[in-house]
Parts: structure tokens; sequence; C-alpha cells
């Protein structure tokens, strides 16, 4: 009579592992292709949607810094204008008759021409705080009204330009990181699939375990991710 015992048969989940190894290899690896795929064509919309906010900024860009030359230039030449109508002003108390009556009306012809109405605002408002407060000397040109005429269009297309730039950047990480969850799932894929060739049940079930625990975290990044819409 024998004394060797029946080598045991695994029970229970890991009988039922080594049983259906194959399928259950089969069904990870699909499961993890599809989601490799999916977080892939997530990382292709990320990238364009980087592509079209760094296009879109940078046209922004160069329209606000259109602007502000525009703007600029305006600003020079009213305060050239503002300094001439001084010279005038002042030519209009000359105590000769002819030269202060030459004066206005080169002064009136001048204004009339070549003062916006935004300009006219800040000589007013200025001479009405000159008057008010005659120990301090108020210049139009320092009138924020007038200034937000000129350079509100500008600042308004920099904020544009500047929140469209920060959002390709945004776009740019989250590209990197749904890239870095693609190459992750990739190394799970590897194990997966020398688990799939393997014949020993022990390495199988070491590889495909590390393979599993490898997708998870490569999971959890992606997972992190706002999902993008491509309609």
């Amino acid at each position: 009579m024998s004394s060797d015992a029946p080598a045991q048969r695994p029970t229970g989940g890991l009988s039922f592992f080594r049983n259906n190894t194959e399928v259950i290899i089969a069904v990870l690896l699909g499961v993890v292709s599809i989601a490799t795929a999916y977080v892939s064509f997530q990382s292709s919309l990320y990238g364009g949607v980087q592509a079209q906010s760094y296009t879109v900024g940078s046209n922004l860009s160069t329209e606000a810094e259109s602007l502000y030359l525009e703007g600029n230039q305006q600003y020079v030449q009213d305060s050239q204008l503002f300094d001439r109508l001084t010279d005038l002003q002042l030519d209009t108390e000359n105590p000769d008759p002819a030269i202060a009556e030459a004066a206005q009306a080169k002064y009136d012809v001048i204004y009339f021409q070549s003062v916006s109405e935004d300009f006219d605002a800040a000589i007013q408002n200025a001479a009405a705080q000159n008057e008010a407060d005659p120990d301090f000397y108020y210049s139009p040109m320092d009138d924020e009204d007038y200034q937000a005429s000129l350079f509100g269009e500008y600042a308004d297309t920099k904020e544009k330009a500047e929140a469209t730039i920060a959002k390709g950047d945004e776009a740019n990480g989250f590209g990197d990181k749904l890239t870095l969850s693609t190459v992750i799932m990739a190394v799970s894929l590897f194990l997966l699939g020398i688990a799939a060739v393997v014949s020993s049940f022990r390495i199988k079930l070491i590889m495909g375990g590390v393979a599993v625990g490898i997708f998870v975290v490569a999971g959890v990044i992606a997972a992190g991710i706002p999902v993008l819409d491509m309609f």
C-alpha cells in the first residue's frame, strides 16, 4: 500500500482561473487594448485643442499688438495736438488784438477738425479739474476714460489671447498625462501578451496580476483627465 497522498488540486477561484486562463487573459488583452486606443484618441483630441489654442492665441496676440500700436500712435498725435492747442490758447491772450484773433481762429479750426470726441471730453474734464484745484495740474492725456478709448480694445484682445494660450497650455498638460497613460497601458499589454504564451500557470498568474495592477495605475491617471467630445 502506497503512502504517497494524491496531489491536491487548486480549488475555488484559483481553480476557475487555471481552467479559464486563456479566456481571462484574452478578455484582459481586449479590455486593455480598447482602453489604450480610447486614451490615445483622447490624447490626440487634446493635441488638436492645444494646436488650435496656440494658433488662435498667437493671432490674437498679433492683433492686440496692432491695436496697441494704433492706440499709441493716436496718443502721440493727440499729445502733439494738445501742445499745439496750448500754444495757440496762450497766443489768444496776446495784448495785440490781431495776434489774439488769429490765434483764436486757428485754435477753433484745429480743435474742430482734429480733436476727437473722446479727446474733447478729456480736455474738458482736465480743464474743470484744473479750475477746481489750481495747485495741481491735470493733463487730459492722463484721463482714464480717454486712455480706455485708445487702449481698451487692446486690453480686451490681449486678455483673450492670454486666456486662449493658457487653454492650450492646459490641453498640453492633459495630453502629456494621457500619453503617459497609453505608455503604461502598453507595458500592461506586453505583460499580458507574455502571460498568454507561457506554459507555467504560476508565471501566468504573476504576470497577469502585475499587468492588471499596471493597467489600474494607468486607468487612474487617465480617469483624472476631463473627457473631450469630438462632436
